[in-house]
């Protein structure tokens, strides 16, 4: 028996529940991994409150024994949700068949099969991907997933070259430090907002050239200041209902708004002659789409870890949790008392 971190029912943080779970031993291809550190995302949130199935369905987790192996929730109903998406840990058993990972690797995982709020955790050998030495695995933990998130918003969903400017909503949140940092050292001009005047300076430190609090001034009229009424290239938002109408009006003709969030709430539907005119370009990625070929995989993730090699991103693990205190994780992430990353600690 394993601890985890399941849900019977979606609502607030407490429904997150600390139980004993069974998993059995990894079959063909498979390996069993125990987890050290443990991703906190706000995609997290979404699966606990159901904002990415219907209320009647919950999904399962195949790293788990005695459920189905299934993808995500397609088909299945009246099943505990295993919360999670991004863990690093060392491989502690493999399955018949397994030929690239070993015993005693460190590796870690984004993405499906769900269920990284465990102690342990049954994975397909091709989701898990090596952690190079000089990577801890709390920073591991912390940024494969945002920071495979930032390749794909900056380096597939729109190219950031020298001379763009970039707004970036969320700026101190964990994608969104990413994202300032990495926009930066490519040249781009980083226009970041924050919630409080507390996460300006976190916020310049990323790399953003200005700070807007948009909680205090209208972030659509700094934006025309700043770009003397030019627009920007491309704006990152991962706020969602609370900012997409003001995003839009930021851009410049033939500009790019790239949605991958809804931290405020879902987006009202879009009516194409809103796009049309500026003749702005609208994207939602999926960064597991981006990512379903093993190569693919393997390539953004070691993009993500070399740029931690060489200091073009700096993680800041800024909250720790024990596994069992994950309700409060989600918590102060959905009130906006966190900056930077967040993990869940296994001793």
């Amino acid at each position: 028996m394993v601890k985890a971190i399941r849900v019977h029912e979606l609502g607030g943080p407490q429904v997150l529940k600390w139980e004993d779970v069974e998993i059995g031993e990894p079959n063909e291809g498979e390996v069993c991994v125990k987890n050290k550190a443990i991703g906190v995302n706000f995609i997290d949130v979404y699966f606990r409150k159901g904002l990415y199935y219907k209320a009647d369905t919950m999904p399962f987790s195949p790293g788990f024994a005695s459920f189905p192996s299934s993808e995500m929730w397609e088909g299945l109903t009246s099943s505990p949700l295993f919360e999670g998406m991004e863990a690093c840990g060392v491989v502690t058993v493999v399955g018949p068949g397994v030929t690239g990972r070993r015993v005693g690797d460190l590796v870690a995982y984004v993405g499906t099969p769900m269920g990284s709020y465990a102690e342990e955790q049954i994975l397909p050998e091709n989701k898990v991907v090596p952690v190079p030495p000089s990577i801890d695995p709390i920073v591991a933990a912390s940024i494969l997933l945002k920071g495979m998130t930032a390749q794909v918003l900056l380096r597939q969903s729109f190219k950031v070259e020298p001379g763009h400017t970039v707004l970036v909503h969320a700026a101190a949140g964990g994608v969104g430090s990413l994202l300032c940092q990495w926009a930066n050292a490519l040249g781009a001009i980083v226009i970041g907002t924050v919630s409080t005047k507390e996460k300006t300076a976190q916020a310049k430190d990323d790399g953003c050239r200005h700070v807007i609090v948009y909680t205090e001034e209208d972030f659509v009229a700094r934006v025309t200041e700043i770009t003397s009424d030019n627009g920007i290239d491309v704006v990152y938002d991962s706020v969602g209902k609370d900012t997409f109408q003001g995003s839009l009006a930021s851009l410049k003709t033939r500009g790019y708004m790239v949605s991958f969030g809804q931290a405020s709430g879902a987006i009202d539907p879009v009516s194409l002659s809103a796009l049309a005119a500026k003749s702005v370009f609208l994207t939602r990625p999926a960064l597991f789409q981006y990512t379903a070929a093993r190569d693919k995989l393997l390539e953004v993730a070691a993009e993500v870890f070399a740029n931690v090699a060489s200091s073009v991103l700096c993680v800041r693990v800024n909250h720790k949790y024990a596994l069992s205190h994950a309700a409060q994780a989600h918590a102060d992430l959905e009130n906006r008392k966190t900056s930077g990353s967040a993990v869940l600690i296994i001793p």
